[in-house]
């Protein structure tokens, strides 16, 4: 019998000094079976920095052709495709092409640098590809705080971000690989 996703209820409070957003956001995340901790945060912490009204948890890894995240527009277009991890040059690619904009949010210390010698230069050509790599130490810490119900404070400023849940918090650095040309 195939194991079913365990619920996250996620209140996310993000005050985003660089983009002037403040908001609360309600976030019911399902963590499928093989989410670890870390990814789990890693994409509410992807949801906090891209925060917006009509951003969206995806089925993620249940589905092979969606993103981890998007936001579309009101007719239907997608405005932002978010992905977490390591996608293949293939993903990448067609994500490119289907989105206005794409972040690729990496994680895991040198297999990621390893990943990111590998395909950045096919990605030179994609204007609308921004790579942003967390560190392994940061992204550790952040699945230390993962519980089922969490009050988490995401503050962005300068482009540092501070993440707190309860007495907990964690200071990330993201680290841009890749940025949009436009």
């Amino acid at each position: 019998m195939a194991q079913k996703a365990t619920i996250y209820k996620v209140e996310l409070s993000v005050s985003d000094m660089d983009r002037h957003y403040y908001e609360t956001h309600k976030l019911t995340v399902a963590k499928h079976p093989s989410e670890t901790d870390e990814r789990l945060m890693v994409r509410i912490l992807a949801f906090a920095l891209n925060a917006h009204e009509h951003l969206e948890m995806t089925k993620g890894l249940s589905t092979d052709d969606e993103p981890d995240i998007w936001q579309k527009s009101l007719s239907g277009e997608l405005e932002l495709w978010v992905a977490l991890g390591l996608p293949s040059d293939k993903v990448v690619r067609q994500s490119c092409g289907k989105a206005n904009q794409v972040i690729v949010y990496c994680y895991g210390g040198r297999t990621a640098e390893m990943w990111w010698d590998k395909i950045k230069n096919s990605t030179t050509r994609f204007d609308n590809l921004q790579v942003i790599n967390f560190s392994e130490k940061d992204t550790g810490e952040l699945g230390n705080l993962a519980s089922r119900s969490m009050k988490l404070q995401v503050n962005i400023q300068d482009g540092d971000v501070m993440v707190s849940v309860d007495d907990g918090i964690v200071y990330v650095t993201p680290d841009k690989w890749k940025n949009t040309d436009h």
